[in-house]
């Protein structure tokens, strides 16, 4: 029932780091295939072959420029995340299970889902990371971070069209990182809440 499709590692590899690189940017995970599509060096199925269209990589390039500039304004930023929950994950979701399009339903399904959950992580710990930076008395470093993101998903796409193998590595790395950094996260608004709650009763 699970047989693996013969270019596996490759499809493995575009599906991981496409759910990856939407939860931080889906806008420019959705340029950056059609591009690699339309110069050959990834070769999609239908329906993700679409991307390669002129007018799909126009909107996601606008779109591009519009999170260009508003992940760059302190505060403005974690409203824009909080929005685009509602499309980072089901992008990667999608971009992940249209991998393996021609492949039988059950892996479709099954990359689906793990693509879900990847970009959920990278969202996730993206949008936990501005709120912690937006605290910081001066904007550099949340501009730094947003050119990193914007980077690394170019460089992550990039790396799964050419070195699909460490691309796998890299993925397997960040997705630890990501539980254990959510995790920091969650303790940490956990304490939080406790000291306030216990000021509150005191007073």
């Amino acid at each position: 029932m699970f047989d693996m499709p013969p270019n596996f590692p490759e499809l493995l590899a575009l599906a991981l780091a496409s759910a990856l690189a939407s939860g931080l940017n889906a806008y420019a995970s959705v340029a950056m295939l059609g591009l690699l599509q339309r110069y050959g060096a990834i070769h999609l199925q239908p329906p993700l072959s679409g991307l390669a269209n002129d007018w799909v990589i126009g909107v996601a390039l606008v779109l591009f420029a519009v999170e260009f500039i508003a992940d760059k304004i302190p505060y403005f930023d974690n409203i824009w995340d909080a929005i685009h929950t509602f499309i980072r994950i089901p992008v990667g979701a999608g971009l992940a299970g249209g991998m393996f399009s021609g492949q039988p339903a059950h892996w479709q399904a099954l990359m689906t889902a793990v693509g879900a959950a990847l970009a959920l992580q990278s969202h996730g710990s993206k949008a936990s990371a501005r709120l912690a930076v937006n605290a910081s008395p001066e904007p550099f470093s949340n501009w730094a971070l947003s050119l990193g993101e914007d980077a690394f998903v170019v460089f992550l796409l990039w790396m799964a069209a050419h070195h699909p193998y460490i691309t796998l590595a890299i993925v397997a790395a960040l997705a630890a990182l990501f539980v254990l950094f959510l995790r920091a996260i969650f303790r940490a608004l956990a304490r939080l809440f406790r000291r306030r709650t216990a000021v509150t009763s005191e007073e």
